[in-house]
Order: C-alpha cells, then structure tokens, then sequence
C-alpha cells in the first residue's frame, strides 16, 4: 500500500491562509477589472479614440468572462482544483501582460478578452473550495473572504493604478496586474488543498444546471441587477472631469470611497445573507436602485457625490448571496453554476457600459448613466422576485410526506 499523498486539510493548513491566497487573485482579478474603467480616459485619449468607443475594451473583457467561465467550469471539473486555479492565474497573467504591450485599440481588445477569459472560472473554483473550508451557516461569509480581496482591490489597486497612469502611463497597471497574478500562482501553490478532482464529473452533468430554471432566473437577476453600478463606475472619471469640475487628481478619491463601500458592503450582505438569503439580496437591489437613482442629483459636487459613490458601493455586496443561491439551485453541477455566476456579472459588465455609453452618445449627458443604473437594478429585482414566487409556488405542490 503507498503512502497517502498529504492535503492541505491534513498537514492542518490553516483556513485563513487558504482563503488569503484565494483572494489575492481576487485582488488581482478586481485590480484589472475596475482599473480598466477607471483608465477609459487614458488609454482612450493615448490611442486616440472618443470614450463610447474605448468602453469597448471593458465590454471585451467581460465578453471573455461570459464565454470563458462555462467551457473551462464544464470541462476542467474533473481536474483538481487547485490545478485548475494556478492554471488559470497563468492564463489571466499573459494576458494583462500582453494588454501592456497591445500596440493599437484592435489588438487591445483582443487582449482584454483573453484576459477575461479565466475570470469567471477562477473565482467560480475558489468560492466552491472557500466553501468547503467551514461549516455551511458560515459559507457565505467565507466566499465573502475571499471576494473581499476583489472589494479591497477597489480600494488600493484601482486607485494605485490610476495614479498609476496618470504618471507612468495606463500599459503600467496590467504589468502590475500580471505580477499579481503570478504571485498568486506561488500561494495558491503552497496553500491550496490539494484534492483529487471529481472523477465523476463530466460536461454533460455540469450542462445539467443550465435545465433548471432556478439557476438561469439567478444569473438574469446578476446580469440585470448588477449591470446598474458598471453603468455609472465606468463612466465615473469622466464624469468627475466634465460634470463635477474636478482635476484628475481627485479620481483616485472617489475610487477608494466607491472601494471601502464596496468592501463593508460585501462582508455586511454576507453576514445577514447567512441568515436570510432571499430578503438580503431584495433589500440589497433596492438599495442599489435608489442610490443609482440620486446620481444626477449628487454628480455636481465633489462632497455629494463621494456620498452617492459610497452608497453606490454598498450595493456591490450583491454578489456573495446570488453565488450562494446558485450553489442550492445548481445540483451537482456546482463548478459550472459557481462559474456562470461571474458570467452573469460580467454580462453585466458588457450591459451597464454599453446602455451606459448609448446614453451619452445620444446626448443625454454623463449623469444619465445613474437613471439608466436605477432601471437595471429594479429589473433585476423583478428578476428575483420572480423566481422566489415560483420557488415557492413549487415547495408548496410538493405533498407533504405521510405520518
């Protein structure tokens, strides 16, 4: 008989330290994500191209997420997952290290896609693994951990990459980010558990979530929902520069405001999703609906408007109680669902910018993006409203067992 093979669980790893090197790929994953938009001006100005157009290069990435997060979920399952994430940390390396040597706008957005392409997978993986690190009242909260690394990004390595920019030019941050990347590699590395994979696991099993309804009504409820903060944080710097009358040295501010909201948003959602999962993530949309919704009030002033950022932040909480709902709707197939949960908000990623930009590009001005927001958080709760009617509606067919 040979010898066992240690894991992580048995040499006692603590799970701290697992859900740390989680989330420094969150850190970086969410540096690339939200930098990008707040480099729009920028790279836009460097590559001589008006900002409707530069928005393209978020809509691109995020269009890597949507497709990448279900082929690699339904046909990496099988590999072990702590493979499977250092092989997509790998992945999401070259390219944002490719995207700092894109030569023109085309070959950029053919970067910024491959670069989106493990994102959805990677955090997918890494919930699923964070989840099984605790007992199941406290797993919202430990995915939560893990996404914290993606909120604090928004706090540090989205303002550090503006300015950045501002002084070292936009290619410096996605040579940060691909660093980041590589340094997560070698912690996931040492960290991780090492399981054997699901030798069980096929495509067809994992496809099997995509019949059930209740996980496709979850995914409309991120795509939608979520779609309202990307309409206004893409477009946020230019807003601050033609609306708020405000130099660019006071967008790393607001950047960090938007990040600390996001950032007790995320714990405080999954904390109270741990207790009451379908009532957190109504509450959560509309909070989100009417903090959108004060937007072209609050963008004249720099004082109201780091409020309504903070606000706006809050609402990014949202995430962490749909992933979990998808691990209950999804059956066995968990890596796809946890997966097509970051395609659904990269879907509103792509969504949010591209209403966002139509708005603008039709003359109703930059502070629209907040009308436009509020419209896709309420419909994302109708979204979600729906679904939990029609869970209910089922529950209440089933008979009720014989005494």
């Amino acid at each position: 008989m040979g010898v066992p093979v240690p894991t992580a669980h048995t040499r006692k790893t603590p799970p701290a330290l697992v859900l740390f090197a989680l989330a420094v790929g969150a850190f970086a994953i969410g540096t690339t994500e939200f930098a990008s938009m707040s480099l729009l001006p920028f790279f836009a100005r460097d590559l001589g191209i008006d900002l409707p157009t530069a928005g393209h290069a978020i809509s691109a990435y995020a269009l890597g997420v949507v497709v990448g997060a279900p082929v690699i979920a339904a046909f990496g399952a099988r590999l072990p997952r702590r493979t499977l994430l250092i092989g997509l940390m790998a992945m999401f390396a070259i390219g944002n290290g490719l995207s700092a040597l894109s030569p023109g706008y085309h070959w950029l957005l053919l970067f910024r896609f491959l670069s989106g392409v493990p994102h959805g997978a990677y955090f997918g993986v890494a919930a699923l693994v964070a989840a099984n690190l605790v007992r199941p009242e406290k797993r919202t909260l430990a995915m939560a951990q893990v996404m914290s690394g993606l909120t604090v990004a928004t706090v540090i390595g989205v303002p550090a990459a503006n300015v950045m920019g501002q002084v070292l030019g936009w290619r410096s941050g996605f040579f940060v980010v691909a660093a980041l990347a590589v340094a997560t590699m070698t912690l996931v590395a040492l960290f991780a558990p090492r399981d054997g994979g699901d030798a069980r696991a096929s495509p067809m099993r994992e496809l099997g979530a995509l019949g059930k309804s209740q996980v496709w009504l979850t995914l409309l409820t991120g795509a939608i929902g979520f779609g309202g903060l990307f309409a206004v944080y893409t477009y946020v710097a230019s807003t601050m520069i033609d609306v708020t009358h405000v130099s660019e040295t006071h967008v790393p501010l607001i950047l960090i405001i938007f990040g600390i909201g996001m950032t007790l948003g995320n714990l405080a959602v999954a904390w109270l999703a741990d207790r009451n999962q379908s009532r957190t993530v109504i509450g959560v949309l509309l909070w989100s609906a009417a903090a959108l919704a004060l937007f072209p009030l609050m963008a004249g002033n720099i004082w109201t408007l780091g409020l309504n950022i903070f606000l706006i932040g809050i609402g990014g909480g949202l995430g962490t109680p749909l992933q979990a709902r998808l691990m209950d709707v999804a059956g066995d197939a968990q890596t796809l669902a946890a997966a097509l949960h970051h395609s659904a908000f990269n879907m509103a990623n792509a969504l949010g910018p591209w209403l966002g930009g139509l708005s603008i590009a039709a003359g109703y001005g930059l502070v629209s993006t907040g009308w436009i927001g509020s419209a896709l958080a309420l419909g994302g709760l109708v979204i979600f409203l729906i679904a939990i009617t029609l869970e209910r509606q089922m529950l209440a067919a089933v008979p009720a067992p014989a005494e």
